[in-house]
């Protein structure tokens, strides 16, 4: 089988979020299981492919609309990454040195759709070109709606018309990025017949994820809890997905386990595994808190990622604040950059609350290395999470992940019920101790409902008590670091769908 991941991102090509950890990783671990596979993304002005040196595979032009665009496909040898890698350069188009946001401006691409939608075709004219070299079967798998056009044009553009047999599969990422554009934008594609631009619209609009679900011949997403969640919130594509439910699966992601190991990172200080956790832990912490004005002595919360209303980074400030207020015994730490009205409240409240909150408002790979393998607690209040990686990476390096009970946040992380733990220690009603136990031994985290401060507040408390049992906080951590996470399951998942896509017709 020759498999085919589509992609806007790759780690460490390129990432802007977990959509490129997870097309950096699960094709390593396929090619365990299948023949040959390859990734296919944009050739950006990124430091890695300065770096890098490729061969010139193919040449071509390709239509969009009434145009004619020159494109280069440049191949990276499999031993660099892993796995093969194809970057399609487009010049004036893909050669930017933003996957999605102009560095210099903070503001996303004005042509995002062209960029996109240009590469797009580029793919399929390159595999129509070439598909008779190839002798196993070939799949399609495209990602988000960067590559969700896939489907379409492969079927029924009449350019491609070789490839309207090779299946495909779509998986979303975020059903909240869709590609929604206008209705004419149907123009600019290579020819298809008229009965078919119903495929191509979605509430008056062109929406590129509609299309994809609508024409992919499988469609899934990368939690079970998120597949569920879709079906009655994706703005505006419920019903699509409720239609589609037949070929509709949640494959939970996985992480790379060779790159997110503690006791061989090289992007932290002290090397550990679980049975020297807690000396490695705090070595790294003490190493940490070198770049940050905060105590060494009280138990550390971080948040890593976007600072965006999806993330719900905009509840931080506020929980950070009453926290202080109340005198609680803490430190909190955020990584990352978005919304700049968030950032400007960070910001503020880093002089406001000097030595008990930090931040460093920017994307830095190997200081997230470094707050994972020296914080306590993670924090992801997050409105909406797919699947999640930063809870895996926290349990990978022995961090008790602090979530709201959503998509794959919810399937991965199951509640410490410390309240009733301590009720069972005082005496305080008839539960059961082995009950109690089990529950507290299963737990990896604290996992609260609601979005609101009240609801984090009582997680934060009892993380900080948590914290002060030693003993059951050395357990914890060896418990979480030893979950098994890898991509292995989740690949072995993905060849059994690929099989009965395979088998199957459209």
């Amino acid at each position: 089988m020759n498999l085919f991941h589509i992609s806007a991102e790759c780690y460490p090509v390129a990432k802007s979020g977990g959509l490129g950890d997870v097309v950096g990783a699960l094709p390593k671990v396929q090619k365990e299981l299948i023949s040959r596979v390859t990734v296919v993304m944009p050739f950006y002005d990124k430091a890695w492919f300065r770096d890098h040196s490729a061969i010139t595979l193919f040449r071509g032009t390709a239509p969009y609309g009434s145009e004619i665009f020159d494109f280069e496909i440049r191949e990276y040898a499999e031993e660099i990454l892993g796995f093969r890698l194809l970057a399609i350069l487009i010049p004036g188009l893909t050669d930017r040195p933003g996957v999605y946001i102009d560095p210099e401006s903070g503001e996303a691409y004005w042509d995002e759709l062209k960029r996109f939608l240009c590469f797009q075709i580029a793919f399929l004219e390159w595999l129509t070109q070439t598909l008779e070299e190839r002798i196993d079967p070939t799949i399609l798998h495209c990602h988000d709606h960067h590559s969700a056009m896939i489907p379409f044009m492969s079927r029924y553009c009449e350019r491609y018309s070789v490839l309207s047999s090779l299946p495909n599969v779509l998986t979303i990422h975020n059903g909240e990025y869709q590609g929604r554009y206008d209705m004419n934008i149907h123009q600019q594609l290579p020819h298809f017949p008229p009965e078919h631009i119903g495929l191509l619209e979605w509430d008056g609009q062109f929406n590129s994820l509609a299309c994809g679900i609508k024409c992919a011949w499988r469609v899934t997403t990368v939690s079970a809890g998120y597949m569920e969640e879709l079906k009655h919130s994706c703005q505006g594509l419920e019903s699509l997905l409720r239609a589609e439910e037949g070929k509709t699966f949640g494959i939970l992601n996985g992480i790379d386990t060779s790159t997110w190991d503690p006791s061989t990172d090289p992007m932290i200080s002290v090397h550990y595994q679980s049975q020297n956790v807690t000396k490695g832990k705090q070595g790294n912490k003490e190493q940490l808190l070198k770049h940050f004005n905060l105590a060494a002595n009280r138990p550390l919360f971080s948040f890593i990622g976007r600072l965006v209303y999806e993330k719900g980074a905009d509840l931080l400030p506020d929980l950070i604040r009453k926290a202080e207020r109340e005198g609680l015994e803490a430190s909190f730490l955020v990584l990352g950059t978005g919304d700049l009205v968030l950032q400007e409240q960070y910001s503020n409240l880093k002089h406001t609350s000097f030595g008990y909150f930090d931040t460093r408002l920017e994307y830095n790979e190997q200081l997230a290395h470094l707050i994972y393998a020296g914080s306590d607690f993670l924090l992801m209040p997050s409105r909406v999470e797919p699947c999640g990686l930063n809870q895996l990476y926290a349990m990978r390096y022995g961090t008790i992940p602090i979530v709201r009970a959503t998509g794959g946040l919810k399937d991965t992380v199951l509640p410490i019920h410390w309240q009733k733990y301590h009720t069972l220690e005082s005496g305080v009603g008839k539960l059961s101790e082995k009950k109690v136990n089990d529950e507290l031994n299963l737990g990896r985290g604290f996992v609260f409902d609601h979005f609101s401060i009240d609801d984090i507040w009582n997680c934060i408390v009892d993380a900080v008590s948590f914290w002060s049992s030693k003993s059951t906080l050395l357990a914890k951590r060896r418990h979480i670091m030893k979950l098994d996470f890898s991509w292995h399951t989740s690949a072995k998942a993905y060849s059994k769908l690929y099989d009965g896509v395979c088998q199957s017709r459209f």
